[in-house]
């Protein structure tokens, strides 16, 4: 049980938790250095410098994947980025498919499992600034993403290391979670922006062909089995939602992973149960497990509620540290 994080009385609760950053959080607005990366198949995806970067530097840099519906926008990737920057890294918002706000080119979107997006775009910081460390942090979906990455590489990863928070494990296990209790609220929450940019596909594309499912019918889709049984698994080449979910849910890569990994999770968060977190002998020697009993998902926030203290940020900044 991880010891570090210690919430005060009123904020051991895991929807203050989950969700006080987004209501009350006020984080001063910062101009990003847009770079739109084209994609090897037509397609482009925009990452968002937190600076302007110093070519003539050689900075750590930190790749920042956002979780389900989040962007540049979101409370964690200010706030991160912002610590980031005070303690001495550069750091980019590698956007999914149209989560900067421009809808992408192709009928496909993202998904949990979707790694060759970021694969492509970390072989062009490697050919740019050869001379400087990598390191990721992935929130939620995209924690997922950055720990089957990982997996994925091996021994060949690029990055020095990695954080992963509040990632959705088992992807079955989550969806269920998902449709069950107060979880259906954030279930809703996050549908509204999914089905919404999934109507917006059918004025891009013929979406009826392509998935077989009538525009009038989408706002139908009200869990997120239905949407990924939907959308995507058969416009990404799953089978079924079962099999999408099974193949891309990232437990199974941690015994693969040859970067030294972070993984920070919590007993209370309401978008995952504790049966997803794996077993000594599912993690690798790299693969550091930190489980707090409260934390909510994507929380971890100390101190009072009129003086929030943001202990995740500073624990992401404290583990790179180890490794610069």
């Amino acid at each position: 049980m991880n010891k570090l994080f210690k919430p005060s009385f009123l904020l051991k609760n895991k929807h203050v938790q989950t969700l006080y950053s987004s209501l009350f959080r006020k984080i001063p607005t910062h101009s990003f250095d847009i770079e739109k990366f084209e994609l090897s198949d037509g397609d482009f995806i925009e990452c968002y410098w937190y600076n302007k970067r110093d070519k003539t530097r050689n900075k750590p840099i930190v790749l920042l994947f956002h979780g389900l519906t989040g962007s540049y926008k979101s409370p964690y990737i200010q706030g991160t980025m912002s610590e980031l920057h005070k303690n001495g890294y550069d750091s980019v918002v590698v956007h999914f498919r149209s989560s900067s706000g421009i809808m992408n080119k192709k009928p496909n979107s993202y998904h949990s499992g979707k790694t060759d997006d970021a694969m492509e775009f970390i072989k062009s910081l490697i050919e740019k600034y050869n001379d400087s460390k990598i390191f990721g942090v992935g929130y939620s979906l995209g924690g997922n993403v950055l720990l089957k990455l990982l997996g994925e590489t091996g021994s060949l990863s690029s990055f020095t290391a990695a954080v992963s928070v509040s990632a959705p494990l088992q992807l079955d296990v989550c969806s269920e979670k998902m449709n069950s209790g107060f979880s259906r609220l954030y279930q809703h929450l996050l549908l509204k922006d999914l089905n919404k940019s999934l109507e917006l596909k059918y004025e891009m594309h013929d979406m009826k062909s392509l998935i077989n499912l009538d525009k009038k019918d989408v706002k139908n889709l009200s869990t997120f089995y239905e949407f990924d049984n939907a959308y995507t698994a058969p416009i990404h080449g799953f089978a079924s939602a079962k099999d999408y979910y099974k193949k891309s849910s990232s437990k199974q890569f941690l015994k693969h992973i040859q970067t030294n990994t972070l993984v920070i999770h919590s007993l209370d968060d309401p978008f995952t149960t504790p049966k997803i977190l794996p077993s000594k002998d599912e993690l690798s020697e790299y693969v550091k497990l930190e489980v707090s009993k409260h934390g909510g998902h994507v929380g971890f926030i100390e101190g009072s509620l009129l003086k929030p203290k943001y202990w995740l940020e500073e624990r992401i900044v404290t583990y790179f540290n180890e490794f610069v």
